[in-house]
């Protein structure tokens, strides 16, 4: 028999070294992948991780892609180094979209004004529904897990209701969406010709702030201790569920942002198909990034390079659909996999770890 023994430390070098290997793991795994299916891994490979990287155009749509990870990605950090458990934040990306995006679907109106107040409507709609699940777990310790995984659902077919009935645009010609935002209420392109837009800036900008509160503030010492140890954390005077509150409504708040960022951004309106899984690849994108501001950003791009990547390997290749859906979790299988190793040793039964005694 196998068991895994508890190592007596864990060296940081090797904890920020982990993603690398993830990296270079999914990679081999991947070229395996491709040989079973009968595609060259070597040229597959080059398509995923490289191609994208030589062209300007899928330099800036890697750009389009990472922006709302990132964003996203920062928020979970918060509640997962806090042990609060945000796994809904694909819900709370949906209903920023919504909320940010109603006011332009129902009053085409014009104004340097729009834009920041479906930011603002945005970050509130996803703060509001992260307030659900803050509410039951600090009311009746209801599991923030089941809670706002079961809501993300509860959003998509909101949006799909209203973009269905008082949203759909009446010139649609039936069609489940709302009408064109007009440019008032689209972001401004931050590199000419391509899709990206301000809203990277933007996310720079939370990185910072994350980065600060993280590491400079008593807000980010709380949560610090929280995550580690919520007994130390209560005899330190601290209020849990004041955190517990606190680290949802980032995470709302920034997956709504991300959400009306998406709407304004390269959607340019509302459709039922707008939720399309950023708010669980940020979860790989938190934890690959080790839930450090800089290591996000990073992760944000890397899984944004597998997004065009694996577009351009369905095409050129006429590879399934699911090829991205799988070496997103080939990142965080190798991820989690390698975290245990580096955690824990092996050791047969009936042997004791080096050091042990009694």
């Amino acid at each position: 028999m196998i068991r895994l023994e508890p190592r007596k430390e864990m060296s940081k070098n090797l904890l920020y070294l982990t993603p690398v290997i993830a990296v270079a793991l999914t990679i081999i795994f991947g070229g395996v992948m491709f040989l079973i299916l009968g595609k060259n891994p070597v040229r597959a490979i080059t398509i995923i991780f490289v191609t994208p990287l030589t062209d300007l155009f899928t330099i800036s749509e890697i750009i389009v892609k990472a922006t709302p990870l990132i964003l996203i990605g920062i928020g979970l950090s918060f509640g997962f180094r806090a042990g609060v458990w945000n796994i809904g934040a694909e819900g709370q990306f949906t209903i920023g979209a919504l909320v940010g995006g109603a006011l332009p679907a129902l009053y085409p109106v014009e104004g340097f004004w729009i834009l920041p107040v479906m930011c603002l409507a945005g970050i509130i709609g996803g703060m509001a529904w992260a307030a659900i699940p803050a509410f039951l777990r600090t009311k009746f310790n209801a599991n923030e897990i089941l809670v706002t995984l079961m809501l993300t659902y509860v959003a998509v077919l909101l949006l799909s209701v209203l973009v269905h009935g008082p949203l759909k645009d009446p010139a649609g010609l039936n069609f489940p969406e709302s009408r064109l935002f007009n440019e008032s209420a689209t972001l401004p392109i931050l590199i000419p010709g391509t899709r990206a837009h301000v809203g990277f800036l933007i996310a720079i900008l939370a990185l910072i702030v994350a980065w600060m509160l993280l590491t400079r503030h008593i807000f980010g010492y709380q949560v610090k201790v929280m995550g580690q140890s919520p007994k130390a954390a209560s005899f330190g005077g601290f209020i849990q569920n004041k955190v517990v509150w606190l680290c949802l409504m980032i995470s709302g708040g920034l997956a709504g942002l991300a959400g009306t960022f998406e709407a304004a951004g390269p959607v340019g309106q509302l459709v039922p198909a707008l939720p399309v899984g950023y708010g669980f690849t940020a979860i790989i994108v938190a934890f690959l990034g080790r839930l450090t501001p800089i290591g996000i950003l990073f992760a944000g791009f890397v899984m944004a390079l597998t997004y065009i990547g694996g577009e351009a390997a369905q095409i050129e290749m006429n590879l399934p659909s699911a090829v991205t859906g799988v070496f997103q979790g080939m990142f965080l299988f190798s991820l989690l996999g390698i975290d245990v190793l580096a955690g824990f040793r092996i050791c047969l039964a009936g042997r004791r770890p080096a050091g042990a005694t009694g």
